[in-house]
């Protein structure tokens, strides 16, 4: 099929300024949406990213909570450490960041355009490379995870690997290999693209008609490749060390064929929308036509298509087994390639459509419809599915949430009748119907009432720290202070961790012995309260501890966070607690028994101001302490003596009645019983 057109005329500018227009253009655009996020809210991935970054920074090695094993990847960490050693408050560094992210999620477009432009006339190949830099998806600039390095060199690799198959020699075939390492060493899902790399030459022989014989020309890439995994697997094994890091759960899972292939095919939908059907249904048509194209089609098509094929694959096979979501956020990747395809198949005159053009946009419609949208639009997917959020704004003000299905696979039926009438003359319709898909797309990320990312990170930030200075601890003892975290097992982590975030004093983490894994399973040492004396045992003797106002620790409170619910202290040695209590929840509700014990006591009285709720009791309650009864109707105050107990321990036991769990629809399953407001010790 046709070679590339010869441009018309020499151009207005040469192209490193269009690339240099559009990188800076996008750079300034994501950097300014970027600040509408407030706080880190995709957690606990973006903690982890910046704790390898700030540690990394500080000392050239990489570690979560000084733990260096903790494996994820450093490329993405080194990037955006420069921004740990500028700035020393966590708010300006994390505006660094995203200025960061901004340029080199923007750089994409460099690679886009140098992939795109052997097959294409400069002018599409810079549409290309806007189109590169347009996709909702960028809107990860506002956050601190390695996509943000991850897309740009990604592409890279599409450029290199498109260059060692139309020409193979030992220094392209080790630089594609570099490069994947490189990749891996950023994400580890880009463990996928060595095979992918492995069927590229095969599949270009297979398109051009050659023997199989000539698969020697890459026989230093294949032998490389080999030692390669050989060695790394070894040295894992060595070491003990997990093949796939901090993901080696994933390999563990049951991955059943028919569960897996349901998973591939929603997340085939799920690129269908991402990129409106038409770059998908353009891309099929042209990998189907692979012995019909030019040389350069076909070096593309045969890097491109083992690609996109196996990232799709593994991040379906991943979603099945651990999440159950459409991972967009793990395959966006590969959107540039299909916009890169829908550009070819226009200049090439929309060659198939007749034929295998009915297939492929009928494949791409189907596979669009049969996406589960119903079970799929809620809030654990805002970070994993952004092309979902769309819909969520549409079901939100024009249609149903059973409605959307239909809309999806109406919309999607008049794309594909656009793609199969459109005059040639006019075909540039379709990129234009694409781009204004992702203006709408980047639109709802950031706007949704639900599932925005701007209103993912309010509630983040007034959930996690003070939302004027969440750097609060850092104001009140400096940022290179000595800072202990001690998380209680609250049911919500996020006040510790955009707190940890956002300090840079805070360098120790505890919970107690027995306290349940939270997601993540960040690094943490236990500590245990002696029950004899209170003391707390297992923490380092850091000045400083921060921890929850419901745990009550012998010190001086330096600063206080009322609304989440922390305190700093100073703190003396040995670190202990004033008191403990049993059965006494955070938002003060009793459930039926409530137990007090107060160390280094040798006797005194408890005083508690008892509340009522009246939406759970009209009748009256009874809270007994000590064989004395106190009826409650609406508030008292009750004072009860201490009982010495072993050691210098007093307490106090309280049991009440009746209790009752609230109604069902608010999800508490708790028996409660009444209100203690407040507890006052008098010796």
């Amino acid at each position: 099929m046709g070679e590339r057109p010869v441009e018309a005329r020499r151009p207005l500018f040469p192209t490193w300024v269009w690339l240099a227009a559009i990188v800076a253009g996008s750079a300034l655009v994501r950097y300014t949406i970027a600040r509408q996020i407030l706080s880190p809210w995709i957690m606990v991935d973006e903690l982890i990213w910046s704790d390898l970054a700030k540690t990394f920074a500080a000392s050239g090695h990489f570690s979560v909570r000084g733990d260096p094993v903790f494996d994820v990847g450093p490329v993405y960490p080194a990037l955006i450490s420069p921004a740990y050693k500028l700035f020393g408050a966590m708010p300006d560094v994390y505006r660094a960041i995203k200025a960061i992210n901004a340029v080199l999620m923007s750089l994409a477009a460099v690679g886009a355009y140098f992939v795109a432009r052997p097959l294409l006339s400069r002018r599409n190949a810079l549409l290309a490379a806007v189109l590169t830099v347009a996709v909702p998806d960028m809107a990860f600039t506002g956050t601190v995870m390695s996509e943000n390095a991850f897309y740009p060199l990604f592409l890279l690799i599409v450029v290199a690997l498109v260059a060692m198959i139309e020409r193979p020699t030992w220094r392209r075939e080790l630089l594609v290999l570099v490069l994947c390492g490189i990749a891996y060493k950023t994400r580890v899902q880009a463990i996928v693209l060595l095979p992918a790399v492995a069927l590229a030459p095969p599949l270009l022989l297979f398109y051009r008609r050659r023997p199989v014989r000539e698969l020697l020309a890459w026989r230093f890439l294949y032998g490389v490749m080999i030692a390669a995994v050989v060695a790394f697997v070894g040295l894992k094994v060595a070491r003990g060390e997990p093949l796939f890091g901090a993901y080696q759960a994933a390999a563990h899972n049951n991955y059943g064929p028919a569960h897996v292939l349901r998973w591939v095919v929603y997340h085939l939908g799920g690129l269908s929308l991402a990129v409106a059907v038409v770059p998908l249904a353009a891309f099929c048509i042209l990998a189907l036509m692979g012995r019909r194209l030019a040389p350069q089609l076909q070096a593309f098509f045969a890097a491109a298509v083992p690609l996109a094929v196996l990232i799709v694959v593994e991040v379906a096979a991943f979603a099945s087994g651990e999440v159950n979501r459409i991972e967009e956020r793990n395959m966006f990747y590969v959107v540039p390639l299909l916009l890169i395809a829908l550009l070819v198949w226009i200049e090439q005159g929309l060659p198939g459509r007749r034929g295998l053009g009915v297939a492929a946009v009928g494949v791409a419609v189907v596979v669009a419809g049969v996406v589960p949208y119903a079970s799929l639009i809620n809030i654990n997917g805002a970070a994993d599915t952004p092309s979902l959020l769309p819909l969520w704004t549409l079901q939100d003000t024009v249609i149903t949430l059973g409605e959307v299905r239909t809309l999806v696979i109406v919309a999607a039926i008049v794309l594909a009748a656009v793609f199969l009438l459109v005059p040639v003359r006019h075909a540039l319709v379709l990129p234009l119907l694409v781009g204004a898909w992702f203006v709408f797309g980047n639109w709802a990320v950031d706007a949704n009432a639900h599932g925005g990312w701007h209103h993912q990170s309010v509630d983040a930030i007034f959930g996690a720290s003070d939302e004027l200075h969440p750097d609060w601890i850092d104001r009140a003892v400096g940022t290179k202070a000595d800072v202990s975290l001690i998380w209680w097992g609250d049911d919500d982590p996020f006040p510790e961790w955009g707190t940890e975030f956002f300090n840079r004093s805070i360098r120790h983490f505890y919970v107690p012995v027995g306290t349940p894994d939270v997601i993540g399973n960040l690094p943490d040492s236990p500590v245990h309260i002696d029950p004899r004396t209170g003391d707390v045992v297992g923490a380092v003797a850091a000045p400083y501890v921060v921890t929850s106002t419901d745990f009550h620790f012998v010190g001086t409170p330096i600063a206080r966070d009322v609304t989440r619910g922390l305190v700093v202290l100073r703190v003396d040695q040995p670190l202990r607690v004033a008191y403990t209590t049993t059965g006494l929840y955070s938002d003060t509700w009793t459930g039926p028994k409530v137990t007090y014990t107060r160390y280094a006591c040798t006797g005194g009285t408890l005083t508690v101001h008892v509340l009522q709720d009246p939406s759970l009791f009209r009748r009256t309650q009874t809270v007994t302490s000590g064989g004395t009864t106190f009826r409650v109707h609406g508030s008292r105050t009750i004072v009860v003596p201490l009982t010495r107990a072993s050691g210098d321990r007093c307490t106090a036991t309280f049991t009440i009645a009746p209790t009752r769990m609230p109604a069902a629809a608010t999800g508490d399953k708790r028996h409660l019983g009444v209100h203690f407001n407040t507890l006052t010790y008098r010796p």
